[in-house]
């Protein structure tokens, strides 16, 4: 794709994971890189907890791919984050693979340069098939964010039999976190934890499904309301007929599974290359039987000779 050579700022783009969703990390980055004409222009903010040296490094390909730079920020060094971290509601959906990872969102603004004032947010298991910029240059107007509805928001806000939660009013619009343009100052203006607990009781704020629930209800009403199309939820192959711009594998039906149907399968495997396709495979096998592991081949492809990313303290200048 013609690269377009004319804008020189940066798009700060923030992704947090840890070492278990280290490729789909990569494949999120890669695939936004494809389809970008300002890839150079992009800088990506990995937000990582143990992410292993060998994952490290198979991430900076990116950089010798593309020439986007990468920032890698270790939370687990940041005690004062992680004790934030630690007094929000405890993680409990362990079968979905959640983790203490789903609260980072909450303090991006924290993390982040505070001379960046344009952020985007994205999942690792999102697959971007448009421009990126065309978010990134997006007017939000006086909105600290703009995001997509959710289409199972109603059911975030109910609870037994669709009966409306105390906090919540079933007119009002839901967001899907997964994907958001964030004004940086607006956004920590709000504070959403602080504000999240002054609207509920404590009760009530210890309910709450993680980081989603608290930014709904810290930034209720006061979000711009994003194309579908930008953030396609729980995509399945009759939705490829859409050409949606951005993909959001939602559930447990993920690309990366051997079995399984979702939309552009084939696609996402290429994205994010047969070696880490089928290498990420193996680990997975291997954490899980770990009794097969001498047969396994487990040894990461080498690097590709670049500089890599820094590692950068929170807030830095």
């Amino acid at each position: 794709m013609p690269q377009d050579t004319s804008h020189r700022d940066p798009i700060h783009i923030a992704l947090t994971f840890d070492d278990r969703y280290w490729a789909p990390a990569y494949a999120t980055m890669r695939s936004i890189c494809i389809v970008s004409r300002r890839r150079a222009n992009i800088v990506f903010h990995l937000m990582h907890m143990g992410l292993g040296e060998e994952h490290r490094q198979a991430l900076t390909a990116i950089t010798a791919e593309y020439g986007a730079t990468l920032e890698f920020y270790d939370l687990e060094s940041d005690g004062a984050l992680m004790d934030r971290v630690r007094q929000l509601p405890p993680v409990k959906h362990r079968h979905l693979n959640f983790s203490p990872m789903v609260y980072i969102r909450l303090f991006l603004t924290d993390i982040v340069p505070r001379t960046v004032e344009r952020l985007i947010y994205i999942d690792c298991d999102m697959m971007v098939r448009a421009p990126i910029e065309a978010l990134y240059d997006l007017d939000l107007g006086d909105y600290p964010i703009a995001a997509v509805l959710d289409p199972y928001g109603t059911g975030f806000q109910t609870g037994r039999d669709f009966r409306p939660k105390p906090y919540y009013d079933t007119t009002e619009p839901f967001f899907n976190a997964g994907l958001m343009i964030i004004d940086t100052r607006s956004l920590a203006a709000i504070d959403p934890v602080a504000t999240a607990k002054a609207r509920l009781s404590a009760e009530e704020f210890a309910s709450v499904y993680y980081d989603q629930d608290i930014l709904n209800i810290a930034l209720r009403n006061n979000w711009l309301v994003l194309e579908p199309m930008w953030n396609l939820q729980n995509p399945t192959p009759s939705h490829e007929a859409l050409d949606p711009r951005v993909v959001h594998y939602t559930g447990t039906n993920k690309p990366w599974l051997l079995f399984g149907e979702t939309a552009f399968k084939r696609n996402y495997r290429h994205i994010m290359t047969n070696d880490y396709f089928y290498l990420f495979l193996r680990e997975r096998i291997a954490a899980r039987l770990p009794w097969l592991r001498p047969f396994l081949k487990l040894k990461r492809p080498a690097p590709v000779a670049t500089e890599t990313g820094r590692e950068l303290p929170r807030s830095a200048p």
